[in-house]
């Protein structure tokens, strides 16, 4: 078996992390290739931001919420080194090719064949670099007939058939988060992990690729499966569920929203005796099980708020308690991020900023092995240019 490929890192990261030593270089912008950058740089490893001279990342001017900052950017940029270089000159090209030549990550989401413009194709690179993992990021994949096409999150969510099934029945609409961004950069990250792993015993790189519509499309397997197979599409049932009954939002009488989920018939017949008070309709013929429920969700929807709007949320809640069924609080973004469940876990961390000290969520993934998570800065634009291009010409 071959000696693992080491690292061209100098040496690990002071933060330390499982990634500690490994170089990535990513030439990126907006939300995709970001996020996936940002689960790599909590992990220790040493990511290294290309940006444009005087403007940077284009997620930089999306808004001015944090202080001055753009949420998306700090949100997405945590824990990296940005490097202002105009890749499009002979000189910033050479710079980025030689940064490439000490990496042991390429992470790109640019234009289509902009990679290739400028040298840094993941073609080109499996050959010349054959122990490097590139990583391709786009919006409809690298051939086909929708190849060139520009790709918006909104748009993807189109393409992938998703704005068909989200809303309600008089409205299509988009999920509130870049969820095509964000499943195309999850993908690339746990893809990254899986070729770093490979290459610890076989030396070798890999060309991975990842397209939004693809990504997406991989979340709406259920869906794909339910209209393929079942003829139609799941129903758009705002906050409920197209296929789970009850299941969903239920007020009460103070004004409050509980949302409550049933899943099996243990917890259908708990429910008819403990919170709904009427046993009898566990062995009614329109609820008797989830098939039956769904397909006759608005009378039983109309059933179960006759209860719900009688009782306080905190009635509902103890009786739902009593019954063990599962239920939530219809919470606002203020009331997330003061939810006494992550204060307790201690899952609030501060950060630098160029904008001061910032308070966000440590990684969700806890390795109990390690003593602490500590969060590193938000760069500001070319905040590290000198510091890394003089790495760079070090002998």
């Amino acid at each position: 078996m071959p000696e693992p490929y080491p690292p061209h890192s100098p040496a690990p990261h002071p933060d330390g992390g499982p990634l500690a030593g490994l170089v990535v270089v990513s030439v990126e912008q907006a939300v995709a290739a970001p996020f996936a950058t940002r689960q790599l740089a909590d992990l220790g490893a040493r990511v290294i931001k290309i940006e444009r001279p005087g403007t940077g990342d284009l997620a930089r001017a999306y808004d001015r919420t944090v202080r001055g900052m753009s949420s998306h950017f700090v949100w997405l940029n945590r824990g990296k080194e940005s490097v202002e270089l105009d890749v499009r000159t002979p000189e910033g090209n050479r710079r980025l090719r030689a940064l490439v030549d000490r990496a042991d990550v390429l992470v790109q989401n640019l234009a289509p064949g902009a990679a290739d413009r400028l040298g840094i194709g993941s073609a080109q690179l499996a050959l010349s670099h054959p122990e490097l993992i590139t990583c391709d990021i786009s919006g409809y994949g690298s051939d086909g007939p929708y190849q060139d096409r520009k790709a918006y999150d909104l748009l993807v969510q189109a393409e992938a058939g998703l704005l068909s099934i989200t809303g309600t029945p008089e409205t299509p609409s988009k999920v509130g988060l870049s969820i095509a961004d964000i499943c195309a950069g999850m993908y690339a990250y746990s893809g990254i992990l899986t070729a770093l792993l490979n290459r610890t015993g076989t030396g070798r790189g890999a060309r991975l690729e990842v397209s939004m519509l693809e990504a997406l499309g991989e979340w709406m397997g259920y869906a794909e499966y339910f209209t393929r197979y079942g003829g139609t599409a799941p129903a758009r049932t705002g906050a409920s569920h197209a296929t789970i009954a009850p299941y969903g939002p239920f007020p009460t009488q103070d004004g409050q929203n509980v949302i409550l989920g049933l899943q099996n018939p243990h917890e259908w017949v708990a429910f008819c005796e403990i919170v709904l008070d009427r046993p009898h309709l566990a062995d009614d013929p329109r609820f008797l099980d989830n098939a039956d429920r769904a397909t006759h969700r608005a009378e039983l929807d109309a059933v179960v708020t006759e209860t719900t709007v009688r009782l306080s949320a905190a009635e509902l809640v103890e009786r739902l308690d009593e019954a063990r069924i599962a239920h939530a609080g219809q919470r606002t973004l203020q009331e997330f991020s003061a939810h006494e469940q992550l204060r307790s876990r201690g899952r609030w961390a501060p950060f630098g900023s160029p904008v001061g000290e910032l308070i966000g969520l440590v990684p969700p993934v806890t390795d109990r092995g390690r003593t602490s998570t500590r969060l590193r800065p938000v760069p500001a634009l070319g905040e590290h240019t000198d510091d890394v291009l003089a790495w760079l010409d070090a002998p």
